[in-house]
């Protein structure tokens, strides 16, 4: 029974270190508000998308599953970090060492083998779940950029951010139209949501404040 209850109070101790981590990409792009979202209120933010949009839209999905891969799917962030497109690892490195992680952090739980599935099929990108779970990750990103954007809590013309406007993929998005950081994250998501509905309100938060 103590060794139960152990197990619940360490992977509790190390998953909930995430509230105290930044998103390293509102760091990044120095946004100026004083408390930057973290990725604990990220996973809580995907969360509530996924109930949203199940809500209003017909996605066909278990939602209890796209829950438990929402809830785990920053759980490699305890060690290694939050990487961003600007960090030099190739996505396969990335899944390399966040798998890694992962097996070290569940490490002792009776259910670590569920869960190590459970984030295998979401780094898949192959069921429906998968698919609808990342959507949500990009998404909710893209949300999290517009409320800042049109909060005045971002200019991305700031001299601090002259190494990322040097970005050839930055560079290309500024070219094509992108106005704000808003605009950017959208921009550069919006190929990599392959589910319709979710590519609509990326579209709808592009053009429409929704903040009042």
């Amino acid at each position: 029974m103590d060794n139960k209850i152990l197990n619940v109070l360490n992977f509790y101790v190390l998953a909930t270190s995430l509230k105290d981590k930044i998103r390293s990409g509102w760091l990044k792009w120095n946004i100026s508000k004083e408390r930057l979202e973290s990725v604990a209120e990220h996973i809580y933010g995907t969360c509530i998308l996924a109930i949203a949009i199940d809500s209003e839209f017909d996605e066909k999905i278990d939602l209890n599953k796209v829950l438990k891969m929402l809830v785990l799917h920053e759980l490699e962030e305890v060690i290694i970090g939050d990487f961003t497109p600007f960090d030099k690892i190739s996505d396969e490195e990335k899944l390399r060492i966040g798998a890694e992680a992962v097996s070290k952090i569940l490490d002792g739980l009776v259910k670590k083998e569920e869960y190590e599935n459970l984030l295998n099929e979401f780094n898949s990108h192959k069921t429906n779940e998968a698919i609808y779970a990342f959507c949500c990750d990009k998404l909710e990103a893209d949300l999290q950029a517009k409320i800042y954007s049109q909060e005045g809590y971002t200019n991305i013309y700031d001299e601090r951010n002259k190494i990322l406007l040097n970005d050839d993929r930055i560079k290309k998005l500024i070219t094509n139209g992108s106005k704000n950081l808003a605009d950017l994250f959208i921009d550069y998501d919006i190929s990599k949501l392959s589910i319709d509905t979710f590519k609509q309100i990326a579209l709808y938060i592009k053009d429409n404040d929704f903040i009042k």
